[in-house]
């Protein structure tokens, strides 16, 4: 077996670890930056279904749920820090999109809620 053919068969592996990977990184990035976020006051929204928020939830956070999130866009200001978080980081990430397909500049995606607790 050669290299090309091994990158072949193992291709969708390879780009399954890059994501995870990328995934992690970003979110430790956003968690170092949580002390500057929150003194120039940034917005945390959870999208997670009510029923989740209501079984746990970081303080402060508001829980707009990734369905509604289009219909309730007025309610996050476009010149505010957004901080985005689920219960994986999937869904956070869906909203991070959308958010900044509607003109959100500053949107980052911590991706599990209960990293806002650390």
């Amino acid at each position: 077996m050669n290299f090309p053919e091994s990158l072949e068969k193992y291709w969708p592996l390879l780009v399954l670890i890059v994501w995870f990977a990328y995934r992690w990184w970003n979110s430790k990035k956003v968690i170092a930056m949580l002390p500057e976020l929150k003194k120039n006051g940034a917005i945390f929204v959870d999208v997670r279904s009510p029923g989740e928020f209501a079984n746990g939830n970081a303080p402060g956070t508001i829980n707009i749920p990734l369905q509604e999130l289009g219909s309730r866009l007025g309610e996050i200001p476009k010149s505010s820090q957004v901080v985005l978080c689920c219960a994986s980081g999937t869904r956070s990430g869906m909203a991070k999109v959308l958010l900044q397909k509607n003109g959100y500049l500053n949107v980052y995606n911590i991706g599990s809620w209960s990293k806002l607790l650390e």
